[in-house]
Formats: C-alpha cells, structure tokens, sequence
C-alpha cells in the first residue's frame, strides 16, 4: 500500500479530513496516473489542479511551442516561456508545483501509430484537443484500451464536458458519428474563446478524473453537460449508447483506429485550389511602384478595428454575395483577412461570379504585419 510522507499529508490535509476522500483516497490519487492529451486551454487547468491534487503521474502530449496569443488562457504557460516548447514549461511549472509527483512528456502529434501506445499505461485519458481528428482518435483508442476518457470542448463563451467510459455508456460517437465538414465549425483561432472558459471546463475535466481515480460520486457517464457563459448556466442532457455505432454498437465495424485525417477532411483543404497568391513583400512592391490594385479585407468589423492595411475596404465575407454589384470585373483585387483562408473562400465566390483578376495575400494582414509592417499588431 502506497504510503503518505508527513509532508504530502501536511499538503493534502483539506483532502484527508473529507469523509468521501479520507487517506485512502488521497493514496488512490498518488497511485493514479492520467495522461492529458493538449496543454494548451483546457490542459492548462486540468493539468494544475491534477498536479495539486497529488495524482501520481501525469502524462503530457503536445508538440506546440508557447505563443503570445496563448497567454490569455493557458495559464499553465507565461510571458517567460513564449517561443519554447510547451511541454518544458509544463514540466517545469508542474514541477515547482508539487515535487511528490511524476512529470512524463510526450513531444510528438498523437496519431494512430502511437496512441495505444501512449495511453495504455494510464488510468484516465483526458481530452483537452481543439480539433475533431483527435478528438476521434482519443475516443477510439480509449475504447479499444477500455480507459475512461474525459472529452471537453470549448467555442467563444460555450463549453461541453462528458466521460464516455468503455462498458459505463456512450462513446464519442454515439454522440457525433460524423465530423463537421472541414471548415464549417470556426477554430477558436478564427472565432475566439473567452479566456476563463477553458478554467470552468479544464476544472471540470480535472473533476471528473479525480472522481474516477478515488472511485467517489457520480461521472458524467451518459450526460453531456452545456455550459453558457453568458447566460451563466448549465444543462445537461442524457445520452444514450447507439446500438448502430460503428465502434461500441451492436455490429461495430471499427476494429482499429482509422486515418482520421481522411475521416475528418483536412481543414480547408482544397480552398486555395484555382487561388492565385501574392505575397505581402510583392504587393508592397506593385503598391509603391503605382499600380492600380483594390485592396478588399473580408474579416469582420470587429477584426478590422483591430488592425487594417492602409488603403484597404472592408467587405465581410457573409455579405460579399449581396454586395457583388460593388466589384468591377475590369479590375484586379487583392483579398486579405486574417491568414487568407477566409479571402481564398471570397475568391471561391468571386471566381463562380466569373471575375478573373484576383489576388490572395499570403498569410492575410498578419503576414503583412510581420514582414512588411512591423508598427502593425497581430491577432
């Protein structure tokens, strides 16, 4: 039996004197191990609160470095690390956080050729991705290893929690046996996450783990909880297995994990085909050297007071087809927006409304930022 120092008993003591935890759940949390998938939003919380509990190993995947725009939510990392690889700032701060536990990192993108791998040494998976080919592909390995498996999401001001546990209810797919297709549902790059969001849901996700690994309460096994921000509420609705699913149905049809990224689509693929680029230095130079170009950003109004290239027009990509009589087929536009995905989507439309002469920007207005205007911020 696992014992407790006198120091971890000094540490955890709000634990011990709760009758639902008591030592013996404390010495279930230090010989538990969970294995975070992302340690970014919701890994961030999830990871802390772990780490603080006192469960004995935590496992980290994710191959990101820290980025400035991530700071306003992933309070795992800081300005300090900005640039570094995640998973050495996660290290570290989990580290100082509580040295009575085990740190194990795993610098690599989950894929189907290491996730069984990964996971199978962990009691409780938890899902803290922000795309649905992980998504998938953590639900089908936790079910083929039979683990628990922890699923959040978050989108501006909402966020899903869920435990779909092999032999206790529904997995993934019983809720969503299709993804989206690529480019429908916004990234929180292109639509934005309210920066205490990913605090509630990793906190719950963190919750639920701590739940399994003592044996205590009830999981969310067969609920989806729904959380509102802005409405500041909570729903929960029930979920019932799908005897049709392919993997846990009656006559499951995946045996193995699968090529997710067929399965999912690749997110904007085939929306720069047809597309021709220009880069940010090329159009400064036909720019300064005279030449008639119009420049069209098709962001939203809100983007465009943060940061806008000089010269340009603002023309949103949800009303370019209502405002097609403003264009002149004679001349040559440039589209911009934010990366340029969504001005290779407004050339899409441009093109079936047979204008010819039209640019992309490469990289939208942040590469024009980064290389051509520096005074400029990014987003």
């Amino acid at each position: 039996m696992t014992e407790l120092s006198n120091e971890e008993i000094a540490r955890y003591s709000r634990h011990l004197i709760m009758p639902e935890v008591t030592i013996e759940g404390q010495r279930n949390l230090k010989e538990g191990s969970v294995l975070l998938v992302g340690a970014g939003g919701l890994g961030s919380p999830a990871a802390l609160y772990l780490a603080a509990a006192g469960v004995g190993r935590i496992g980290i995947v994710d191959f990101d470095v820290v980025d400035e725009s991530n700071l306003q939510r992933q309070i795992l990392h800081d300005t300090s690390w900005l640039g570094k690889p995640k998973l050495a700032s996660a290290e570290a701060r989990l580290s100082a956080l509580n040295p009575h536990i085990a740190i194990e990192t795993y610098e690599t993108a989950l894929g189907r050729d290491n996730a069984l791998a990964i996971m199978k040494d962990y009691d409780v998976v938890v899902d803290g991705t922000d795309n649905f080919q992980t998504r998938y592909l953590t639900n089908d390995a936790c079910y083929f290893l039979k683990k628990p498996n922890v699923y959040g999401s978050i989108f501006r001001f909402e966020g899903q929690a869920a435990v779909f546990w092999p032999g206790c209810g529904p997995c993934y797919r019983c809720l969503y046996p299709e993804p989206p297709p690529p480019g429908m549902v916004p990234s929180c790059a292109e639509g934005g996450v309210l920066g205490i969001l990913p605090g509630v849901i990793g906190g719950i996700q963190a919750t639920e783990a701590l739940k399994i690994l003592m044996g205590i309460g009830e999981p969310l096994t067969g609920r989806l909880l729904l959380y509102d921000a802005l409405a500041m509420s909570f729903r929960q609705l029930k979920l019932r297995r799908n005897p049709d699913c392919p993997l846990c149905g009656e006559n499951p049809t995946i045996t193995e994990l699968q090529d997710y990224v067929a399965f999912c689509g690749v997110e904007d693929a085939g929306i720069y085909e047809g597309v021709e680029e220009i880069s940010p230095a090329e159009l400064k130079r036909r720019l300064d050297g005279g030449e008639d170009l119009e420049m069209v950003d098709v962001r939203e109004p809100h983007e465009w007071e943060i940061c806008r290239i000089e010269g340009a027009r603002l023309v949103p990509l949800g009303t370019l087809a209502e405002r097609l009589h403003e264009f002149d087929s004679s001349r040559t536009y440039v589209m911009q927006c934010k990366v340029g995905a969504r001005s290779a989507r407004a050339i899409g439309q441009l093109q079936q409304a047979g204008f010819k002469k039209l640019l992309n920007l490469r990289g939208g207005v942040n590469a024009w930022a980064r290389e051509v205007d520096p005074t400029m911020p990014t987003y």
